[in-house]
């Protein structure tokens, strides 16, 4: 059964800019994403976004806020709908999933490198920005 998944997204926000990394593994592969993973049974969206963005980058989360949601069918086999939230973090990101990501940087919404990853390209076109 293809049953739709629930993936968290986090925009962590600082000086106007957000962190983005370039993904690398099955899905997306080459296009760029915020941090984040999959909802797991029981867990809030804050906790799942808090637990994802600390293996990813070893960053740790405040001000985590609710921010909007797409729902997309991915590379016609899967089908996400994706929270993406709102957060600041202190320190800088380490790569610590290197099978996952290939590295992270701070771009502002205007400028974010291509491809980025369906889900976000998304959100984009809908004129969403955030804050």
């Amino acid at each position: 059964m293809n049953a739709p998944r629930v993936g968290i997204a986090v925009f962590i926000i600082r000086d106007g800019k957000m962190l983005i990394g370039k993904r690398k593994g099955l899905l997306g592969t080459g296009s760029w994403a915020p941090p984040g993973g999959h909802l797991e049974f029981g867990e809030t969206p804050e906790a799942c976004a808090a637990r994802e963005t600390m293996e990813e980058t070893g960053l740790v989360l405040r001000d985590i806020r609710h921010a909007a949601f797409t729902s997309d069918v991915i590379d016609g086999t899967k089908h996400y709908v994706t929270l993406f939230l709102t957060a600041h973090a202190d320190g800088e990101p380490r790569v610590c999933e290197p099978d996952k990501c290939e590295r992270w940087e701070w771009h502002t919404w205007d400028e974010l490198p291509q491809p980025l990853f369906p889900s976000l390209q998304h959100l984009k076109e809908t004129g969403y920005r955030p804050t």
